[in-house]
């Protein structure tokens, strides 16, 4: 698998339904850091993606030390508003892991001083504090994917079906 997305203790649970349909629609997999706050089971995390957790590949550990210490030797991108460089900026390659932190208070310090290089921010206007986790996530797996062209995800031929022509839309 080449995109994997890792939300390090998510609090909100339709923000976290709402990543597992990206994951599955992307063909992401989806690593849960705990604790959460909220139960996997509950019913507005699966409202939210309702009728893809079954394409959804879905990891967990019990602690951001867990999660690091498995997978401290992978291509690990952490999306922080402190970052200099800008998620647009940065070059994935292959297979990156996309680390979001928490909604209330983001990634812990301590990771992102321990990774400084791998930091990436998403530029928004002055006095903005943030964006919503699901929205963030998004916008770092297509930008993966757009640096991927995108493979796997075009079904050559869905134009046809419409009646568009192939060389754009009218």
């Amino acid at each position: 698998m080449a995109l994997h997305i890792v939300l390090f203790e998510p609090e909100i649970p339709q923000n976290t339904g709402n990543i597992a349909r990206t994951c599955a629609a992307t063909g992401a997999v989806l690593h849960l850091v705990h604790p959460l706050g909220f139960s996997i089971d509950d019913k507005q995390v699966k409202r939210a993606g309702l009728d893809y957790w079954h394409l959804l590949t879905l990891y967990e550990y019990p602690d951001a030390a867990a999660f690091l210490n498995t997978h401290s030797n992978k291509p690990l991108w952490f999306c922080t508003t402190k970052a200099q460089l800008t998620y647009s900026d940065a070059t994935y390659g292959d297979e990156a892991y996309l680390v979001f932190g928490k909604e209330s208070a983001g990634l812990p310090e301590e990771v992102l001083v321990r990774f400084p290089q791998q930091c990436v921010r998403i530029p928004m206007v002055a006095g903005a504090r943030s964006l919503n986790l699901s929205n963030s996530v998004a916008i770092m797996a297509y930008e993966f994917e757009r640096q991927r062209n995108f493979v796997g995800l075009l079904r050559q031929g869905a134009l046809h079906r419409l009646n568009w022509p192939s060389a754009g839309c009218t």
